[in-house]
């Protein structure tokens, strides 16, 4: 079979053959059929996780594809797979068979394209547990989303509408405007994030940037208020005037997937079923196996849409 390999830390991954896995107890084989580029799969790839698989390894924590062999599902049953070790432990899904723990499977619903099944999980689930289970969102708050174009914040922006809030979309520059729903308030970013959001009054922040965006946003929420961190691609640091800080009282929350990951698991199914149905909308831009490279790179543009997905090719 045809895997991506890595050789070395940051090193261009090559499309090589590989051996074939064999059935074991436990674990399910899957035909890939898509795979996503995800920015933990960039920061394995960079050395910069905890862990990661031994050199060369095969790199990919999240898929979608048919089920091959199994001990535990029935053959051609489609599936999505994510976590469990899957190319943080050892090797992933950039591969045509997938070697992965049982424990790592959900059921696919035959509406839900591979490219979906594939990507829907990290930012759906995050944008879920963000809104549903970090800060509980009530019906009629103000929220306040940054990065609101990323594949995270445009699904905080659609559950945060489907949940009758009133949404500010902050995204970068006014071309982006058009794909936010007409529902809630565009906010463009500029030059100057301070001056973009000087009027701007909120219940809840939603920051999936950090940086200077965060600075900026966060004296955006009134007192008594609270604001769930969720990335950092604008930067990871954030000074804070303590004095000024604790008069307004404003609940500063972490998000953490690997925590929360049960949470996210029990909301799969109803995600599933949204993005099925077209309720919730999540965008993909494919690439070929071979092309894993360039996917890599794209993730780490600023303002792409979406998340990058591998297609395997009949």
């Amino acid at each position: 079979m045809k895997a991506v390999r890595v050789h070395a830390f940051g090193a261009p991954p090559l499309l090589e053959q590989a051996a074939e896995p064999q059935r074991r107890a436990g674990r399910t084989i899957v035909r890939m059929e898509a795979a996503t580029v995800g920015h933990i799969d960039r920061t394995v790839w960079r050395g910069s996780f905890l862990k990661h698989p031994p050199f060369p390894y095969t790199p990919g924590v999240e898929a979608a594809g048919v089920v091959v062999a199994s001990g535990s599902l029935p053959e051609g049953q489609r599936v999505w797979l994510r976590g469990s070790g899957l190319g943080t432990l050892f090797d992933g899904t950039w591969c045509e068979l997938i070697d992965a723990p049982d424990e790592a499977l959900g059921l696919l619903p035959d509406a839900v394209p591979a490219t979906l099944g594939s990507a829907f999980f990290s930012p759906c689930t995050s944008a879920w547990v963000a809104l549903h289970e970090v800060v509980r969102l009530r019906a009629g708050e103000r929220v306040l989303v940054t990065g609101a174009t990323g594949a995270v914040g445009s699904l905080l922006v659609q559950l945060a509408l489907d949940a009758r809030a009133e949404v500010v979309a902050l995204v970068s520059d006014p071309a982006q405007a058009k794909s936010i729903p007409f529902a809630a308030k565009v906010r463009v970013l500029g030059d100057d994030p301070a001056a973009a959001l000087a009027s701007v009054a909120v219940d809840l922040l939603v920051d999936t940037v950090g940086g200077a965006v965060l600075a900026a946003a966060l004296p955006r929420v009134e007192a008594g208020g609270r604001a769930v961190l969720v990335g950092y691609t604008a930067g990871n640091a954030l000074a804070l005037d303590l004095a000024h800080f604790l008069q307004r009282d404003v609940a500063l929350l972490p998000l953490n997937m690997f925590r929360r990951e049960a949470a996210g698991r029990a909301a799969a199914p109803q995600l599933l079923a949204r993005l099925a149905d077209g309720r919730l909308r999540l965008d993909v831009q494919p690439f070929a196996l071979e092309d894993a490279a360039a996917a890599l790179d794209w993730i780490a543009q600023r303002g792409h849409r979406g998340r990058a997905v591998l297609v395997a090719r009949p």
